[in-house]
């Protein structure tokens, strides 16, 4: 059986070929690994043509940073362990983006705990090949990782990601067990009319990148009633290769005619319409804005809105607001809905 060490030690190296991917490092020790995962990087493309091998490497890079054993072990250190061999956890991963279900299968990893893994049938390719990896180091995880199409029996506790729809039939469906449940959330930028040209480039990572179609992509802004407009389309011109995409610009022209015939106010540029709108979430190639009179009042309208929210991007004092351009690269201490998977894993 696996130690706790030989588990952090997995994922260190993991990391580093994570990283010798994203290098295409012709001299790494895991050579062997770097074709197959670029084989499987392809694979995943053509399986769905959201996972652009831009995107994909992006989600791996990303996770090289974090899983460092420095970075593993100061988090796993700010918890009571245990060893949870004898329980299984069941894992419905989503597949809006690449990897998106790889955090809940590292915490349960971590904890050794068995793992059930319904797969989305998005994203159904990367997963596994990582799994592969795992498991070439520690044999004994051969039989402890199963990945399942078939309903799901015999688990102690479940992590299921959705969305609203689905979060009420997984609260149904799993109503005996302890559960982690996600739905629906976004995430907004506030301006104030003062961001460098440098934020609001990182805010077009924040917007653009996944082509926003994450919970942790900004699908809204909040600005103030003499928002220059121009200031945010030069900055994110920049990003304007995006409409080269297929699905991306089918998008953007079906929500354009959309608007166009319901004759909606919008202003657009080309890869992004922009328009004013109650809602949170915009659809893929648009960005919703909303106009604010003071600072104090939109502080309190995030409040009321928190538990639909992810991240909130912001110079400004807001809580909780990170920085512009640090949405889409998490931290390992980062969890979803802002609910703690390891403490929820280490009570059950």
């Amino acid at each position: 059986m696996s130690t706790l060490d030989q588990r952090i030690d997995t994922l260190n190296q993991l990391g580093k070929l994570f990283k010798d991917v994203c290098d295409n490092n012709k001299d790494s020790i895991y050579h062997i690994w770097i074709n197959k995962f670029h084989d499987e990087i392809s694979s995943a493309f053509q399986q769905n043509k959201w996972f652009t091998k831009e995107f994909v490497l992006l989600s791996l890079n990303n996770w090289s940073v974090e899983l460092t054993d420095n970075n593993l072990k100061k988090w796993i250190d700010k918890y009571r362990t245990k060893d949870c061999s004898d329980k299984t956890i069941a894992i419905i991963m989503a597949g809006n983006l690449p990897l998106v279900g790889f955090h809940d299968f590292i915490c349960a990893f971590t904890l050794n705990y068995n793992c059930l893994i319904k797969l989305s049938s998005d994203d159904k390719i990367l997963i596994p090949i990582i799994i592969e990896f795992i498991q070439s180091l520690l044999p004994d995880f051969e039989n402890k990782i199963k990945l399942v199409q078939k309903p799901l029996k015999n688990f102690d506790g479940v992590i299921a990601t959705g969305n609203n729809t689905s979060f009420k039939h997984f609260e149904f469906y799993f109503n005996k067990y302890p559960k982690l449940l996600r739905k629906s959330r976004h995430s907004i930028a506030i301006l104030d009319g003062n961001e460098s040209k440098n934020d609001l480039k990182n805010l077009g990572k924040d917007i653009f990148n996944f082509f926003g179609m994450g919970c942790r992509s900004v699908s809204k802004i909040f600005i103030p009633y003499n928002y220059n407009f121009d200031l945010l389309f030069n900055a994110l011109y920049e990003h304007r290769g995006v409409i080269n995409h297929n699905k991306y610009a089918n998008n953007y022209d079906y929500n354009k005619a959309v608007y166009l015939m319901s004759e909606q106010k919008f202003v657009e540029n080309g890869f992004l319409i922009i328009k004013e709108d109650n809602k949170l979430g915009s659809p893929i190639a648009c960005l919703f804005y909303e106009k604010y009179k003071s600072i104090s009042d939109l502080e309190k309208k995030t409040i009321n809105i928190k538990d639909s929210l992810q991240c909130v991007v912001s110079n400004l004092k807001i809580s909780n607001a990170i920085a512009f351009g640090s949405c889409q690269n998490p931290r390992i201490e980062d969890y979803a809905d802002n609910i703690d998977t390891l403490k929820f894993l280490l009570k059950i």
